[in-house]
């Protein structure tokens, strides 16, 4: 798996050095994250060098998921030069995540 798991004291400096990145907002306990779970890691290997895929557990990190905004999951971020693009709230599916990622490269 390609992902990286990110904390309250990591995230800001990873999302600033990425080029291009997903965060996937979750929990342990959330059924749709789950779901969608999968997904983000066929991404994370499908796009391997070109995305940093990272995953923030709500749960471990609240501050982190209080400063960007997050008020429900899953919630996936898309970061470019640490900027906020595109955020996308509950389930996707491959084809559209995909999708939203290729109008970044």
């Amino acid at each position: 798996m390609a992902f990286t798991h990110l904390y309250n004291d990591n995230f800001k400096p990873a999302i600033e050095q990425s080029k291009l990145a997903l965060v996937d907002f979750w929990a342990t306990w959330c059924n749709p994250c789950r779901m969608i779970a999968p997904i983000v890691e066929a991404i994370s290997d499908e796009f391997d060098g070109s995305v940093d895929v990272f995953k923030v557990d709500v749960d471990e990190s609240p501050e982190t998921a209080v400063e960007n905004g997050v008020m429900s999951i899953p919630t996936i971020i898309i970061y470019k030069n640490g900027q906020e693009q595109e955020r996308i709230v509950g389930y996707r599916s491959r084809e559209d995540l995909v999708a939203i990622i290729e109008k970044y490269l």
